[in-house]
């Protein structure tokens, strides 16, 4: 039997396409890439079984309109664009593809920690322009701490790397392992606790109906005057007006986003005129290695559970429609 899995997107990795030709499956993809109007025409339309959901929001309509669907994954971990309360409803689980981005996305946390902690950027654009601006005013990484908002593979990885460069890692997670897979870790017993502590701020959190909004205007003036703020995670999980603020007055010393409260960053953005802000458009998990491995496992989820072979309950996002 044939299956039909749609492809939120215009074109899915090789390494995904291969699991479905093994199965034979029929793909629809995205013409328009980020259209969520054609996607939600198409589940309308098409006797889709299956949804591969890249960044285009999944809303409650379009899974509603689509009787024939069985099962979502999300090509990676975030599942903030998928209405997994409508899909839960209608009996259709939701997986995801824990760890496939975990080592690209630990690598641009870190290289925007260093990029923001040195101004990096604002020193390259100033060369370019002419100029022979020596600033001396970078913060060395060596001997500050860390705080880890998050402490799940990404984190885990980063707290390695920050320990590398001579950091001290505390970490905050409400689901904090019982046993501690990176040695010298600390745990921090709440937000309260981690903020003052943290010269540097790394969120590695999802976003949920909890962590929006959740490093509002209080919670930034926790940390210690001088902080950097790193976002890989989620642009809503912070207060942006606060932010720029923040980053105005002097109290932070510089951020490293690759996640924004808007996407694409709209032009008028005050972020873009913020010479102490390193800006990257949301690709922290979009190297070729973890483009292929999230196309395979989100493939592999969807296919899995099509031929009744069902992928690890581990990676389902909504297990007790199970």
């Amino acid at each position: 039997m044939s299956h039909t899995v749609f492809v939120t997107a215009p074109k899915l990795h090789p390494a995904g396409v291969a699991v479905l030709e093994k199965h034979g499956a029929r793909v629809i993809y995205l013409d328009q890439a980020d259209s969520a109007e054609e996607a939600a025409r198409i589940m309308a339309s098409e006797p889709i079984d299956a949804v591969i959901s890249r960044t285009v929001s999944l809303t409650a309509a379009a899974i509603q309109a689509c009787p024939t669907l069985k099962v979502i994954s999300k090509h990676g971990v975030g599942v903030s664009n998928i209405d997994v309360e409508a899909a839960s409803r209608q009996g259709v689980l939701v997986y995801a593809t824990p760890g496939a981005n975990a080592a690209s996305v630990a690598e641009m946390a870190i290289g925007l920690m260093i990029a923001a902690a040195r101004r990096i950027p604002s020193m390259d654009r100033s060369l370019r322009d002419g100029h022979w601006h020596r600033l001396q005013d970078g913060r060395q990484l060596d001997g500050l701490t860390l705080g880890l908002l998050g402490y799940g593979q990404i984190g885990q990885r980063v707290a390695r790397a920050a320990q590398a460069l001579g950091m001290r890692v505390i970490a905050y997670d409400p689901a904090f392992p019982a046993s501690n897979p990176v040695p010298g870790v600390e745990r921090a017993d709440d937000l309260n606790t981690l903020l003052p502590r943290s010269d540097v701020l790394s969120l590695h959190v999802p976003l949920t109906p909890g962590t929006r909004g959740l490093l509002d205007a209080a919670r930034l003036k926790r940390l210690p005057k001088g902080a950097i703020l790193i976002n890989t995670a989620r642009g809503e999980v912070v207060d942006e007006t606060a932010l720029i603020e923040a980053l105005r007055n002097g109290h932070l010393h510089s951020a490293g986003l690759d996640t924004m409260e808007i996407e694409p960053l709209p032009a008028g953005s005050p972020l873009i005129s913020l010479e102490n802000v390193v800006l990257t458009p949301h690709v922290g998990g979009s190297t070729p290695a973890a483009l292929a491995l999230m196309a395979q496992g989100a493939a592999e989820n969807v296919m899995g559970h099509l031929t009744g072979n069902p992928p690890d309950p581990g990676r389902c996002v909504n297990p007790h429609i199970l």
